[in-house]
């Protein structure tokens, strides 16, 4: 059985790694490191550790055994481009998302500069996505460094959202995520800099999809942009992949 996942923009998630370290502001509330943390407290195996950053050799080929087509974030727990990730292991996990070829997968990153170090030594297939969080103007350099990927399916999370957005470029961008920060000590998303990012979005022709405001009680304050939920994705996720013969 797939992982599922009250994430909006995608359907399931899948975890070779979890813990992770903050390396910006976006991270101060990290929602996985509370989640780690209370799964911990609950006896689950697979955070024994914690927050720290573990690799689960059990996990690597679990999409494999997964039958329905389905879309997966990769490491929803954790960053599958930190330091402490050895590569050959990063070469493992892309090689099952390419051998689960029925599947489109989600990579997301903060750690871009070591994404653009070694994206180069990697395989990766058409049925992946390749993203980078950018959180305020300080880590736009994140896209610059996505850009360098040699990868066609590329995209962008704005979230948590912390601050306006300067002169943002949507060249060769598939896809563009936006949300607020949710949880205990959320801080605040102001509605120019979402409507900025839309209007960029439109001016570019990306796909936007606003994910939520956020805030402490993120069901309260709900999805609605200018009288609208904007649930757009890039037309190839709404292809029918084919179900191999044989996986169970």
């Amino acid at each position: 059985m797939s992982q599922d996942t009250s994430i909006e923009w995608t359907e399931s998630t899948w975890n070779p790694v979890t813990g992770c370290t903050k390396v910006s502001e976006g991270c101060r509330n990290c929602y996985a490191e509370r989640m780690a943390l209370r799964l911990k407290a609950m006896g689950q195996t697979n955070y024994k550790n914690g927050f720290d950053v573990t690799l689960h050799e059990k996990m690597v080929d679990l999409p494999l055994k997964w039958k329905n087509p389905q879309t997966i974030f990769v490491n929803s727990m954790s960053d599958l481009f930190h330091e402490l990730i050895p590569i050959e292991f990063i070469k493992r996990v892309f090689y099952t998302m390419e051998k689960a070829y029925w599947h489109h997968f989600q990579v997301l990153t903060k750690r871009s500069k070591r994404l653009a170090e070694i994206s180069t030594m990697l395989r990766i297939p058409q049925n992946v996505w390749i993203g980078v969080s950018v959180e305020n103007q300080e880590t736009t350099h994140r896209i610059n460094d996505l850009l360098s990927c040699p990868h066609q399916n590329l995209f962008l999370s704005l979230e948590p959202l912390l601050g306006p957005l300067r002169g943002l470029c949507l060249k060769n961008i598939n896809w563009v995520i936006v949300g607020g920060e949710s949880g205990p000590r959320a801080r605040p998303m102001n509605e120019s800099w979402v409507i900025d990012i839309l209007r960029v979005c439109q001016e570019s022709n990306t796909p936007f999809f606003f994910k939520q405001w956020g805030g402490t009680r993120k069901k309260k304050t709900g999805r609605v942009l200018l009288g609208r939920t904007w649930d757009q994705k890039p037309s190839v996720f709404d292809v029918s992949l084919k179900t191999p013969v044989g996986v169970s």
